[in-house]
């Protein structure tokens, strides 16, 4: 609308990922709160903001094929509008007593458990860098049209949403532990199918679904090993920096760099290359975080 040119769109993305992501980890803060000793139920919360999405994207889909592109602003605006007027309706919870942290932030950061964990973490957002960024254009360039790539991306998102609704079951059954190893282990395999696999719908519907671990079982996992790891006074900033290292850091350095890789040695081994970046990652959480999350 006003923007023109990268450096202005990107201050554009710059401010709006500064604001929305400085609101979400505290969100997530309060949520837990609520569900005090009822964590592994999170995402049976989270799970309806899987539905929105796929409601705004059915709805505004149809409203820019009805009015055009110029509809996205208002319909944007409006549903910021809803949101932070959604937010005045969820009261604070009530405190609960937390005992005085025994360690600082920083001695927290420096245990093994939680550098495997981050890095883990980093990694499996490292290794969605090429499908965030190129899985449409791939799919097109391999004679799909719009609307069935458009089915396909909608597809990993009902399989979430699914999986969401058991996710509680997951955790109380194999821990947060195994569930965060065998996401990462998953996402190497959907990497593996869309390289290898781009020519057969049946296979790249099958890494959609896989869609359900490599992000409804691994946010979940990793959502419920930070509030495990980060307590009292600290669980705001353990949130703040999942989502900061992994979908921030780990998103963008992926991006990037899978960017060079394509250009360089095409979009096959670009999808070769990730998956074995989120086989690393698997082997990383299976070696470093503690098994006491096991259970």
């Amino acid at each position: 609308y006003w923007a023109e040119g990268f450096w202005q769109i990107a201050l554009v993305m710059v401010l709006y990922s500064f604001f929305w992501n400085a609101s979400l980890p505290q969100f997530e803060v309060i949520t837990f709160t609520y569900l005090k000793h009822r964590v592994s139920r999170y995402a049976q919360i989270r799970l309806w903001g899987s539905v929105g999405f796929i409601v705004t994207v059915v709805v505004l889909g149809g409203l820019i094929d009805w009015r055009g592109a110029e509809v996205v602003l208002p319909a944007v605006l409006s549903i910021f509008v809803a949101i932070w007027l959604s937010s005045m309706l969820v009261r604070d919870p009530d405190p609960e007593p937390h005992p005085p942290a025994q360690q600082s932030l920083g001695a927290i950061l420096r245990r093994p458990a939680i550098v495997g964990f981050f890095l883990a973490v980093f990694l499996m957002q490292a290794s969605h860098g090429p499908y965030y960024a190129f899985y449409s254009i791939y799919m097109t360039d391999h004679g799909y049209s719009e609307t069935l790539v458009g089915q396909l991306w909608a597809l990993g998102v009902l399989a979430e949403v699914a999986l969401f609704v058991v996710m509680h079951r997951l955790l109380d059954r194999y821990g947060a532990r195994r569930v965060l190893v065998a996401s990462l282990a998953l996402a190497a395999v959907r990497w593996l199918l869309i390289g290898q696999y781009a020519d057969s719908l049946l296979m790249l519907g099958l890494a959609q679904l896989l869609h359900a671990a490599t992000f409804g079982t691994f946010h979940a996992a990793g959502i419920h090993l930070v509030h495990h790891y980060f307590r009292g006074r600290h669980q705001g900033r353990g949130q703040a920096l999942y989502s900061s290292v992994s979908f921030g850091a780990g998103g963008a350095v992926g991006s990037l760099v899978s960017g060079y890789v394509w250009q360089g040695l095409g979009a096959q081994w670009t999808f070769f290359a990730a998956a074995g970046i989120a086989a690393v990652g698997a082997l990383v959480a299976w070696r470093m975080i503690d098994r006491e999350h096991d259970f």
